[in-house]
């Protein structure tokens, strides 16, 4: 895991030296078989709040930058700095679209919009009802009629939203 000064400048950007040395105190509490990685197991356990949030699954994708189904201390600190008060409004907005793009091409595709929406709502909503909000929500943010939605459509309506303003935790 190696020492704080070793990482680059923008993993650290967002976060003090104390900043750092309290996260990597939580992140080794949290890793409950010291792999010096976080599992969803060690999460779900370490963390009961998260057992409610549908979305917890897809947050860990996100952060997981190396796709080895784990979150290590960087991944750890590159992820939760886009939370940090000391963030800008891009990262944040680029972490929220990242949650949806599932495929990480650069797209919000009906399909992947499906999937992330049936997390959220679960039996709540027939497939049916869900799939008619999915098209809606397509039709209404694909300005360039290409049937998914790309950055920019995306943050041009979270922007106006201030969704962003609100992903911000203080450590």
């Amino acid at each position: 895991m190696g020492n704080e000064a070793s990482y680059p400048e923008e993993i650290c950007s967002h976060f003090d030296e104390d900043e750092i040395k309290r996260l990597r105190k939580r992140f080794k509490k949290l890793d409950l078989d010291s792999s010096s990685a976080l599992s969803v197991k060690e999460l779900f356990t370490s963390i009961p709040e998260l057992q409610k949030n549908p979305l917890v699954q897809r947050v860990i994708d996100v952060f997981d930058t190396d796709g080895d189904g784990q979150v290590d201390f960087q991944e750890f600190i590159l992820g939760t700095s886009q939370f940090s008060v000391r963030g800008d409004e891009e990262q944040k907005l680029r972490f929220a679209f990242s949650i949806y793009d599932m495929d990480k091409d650069g797209y919000i595709a009906n399909g992947e919009l499906f999937q992330v929406l049936k997390m959220m709502v679960g039996d709540n909503l027939k497939d049916w009802q869900l799939q008619q909000l999915v098209d809606k929500t397509i039709i209404l943010l694909d300005k360039d009629g290409d049937g998914k939605i790309s950055f920019q459509e995306f943050s041009a309506v979270v922007r106006s939203l201030e969704v962003h303003k609100h992903l911000v935790t203080i450590v």
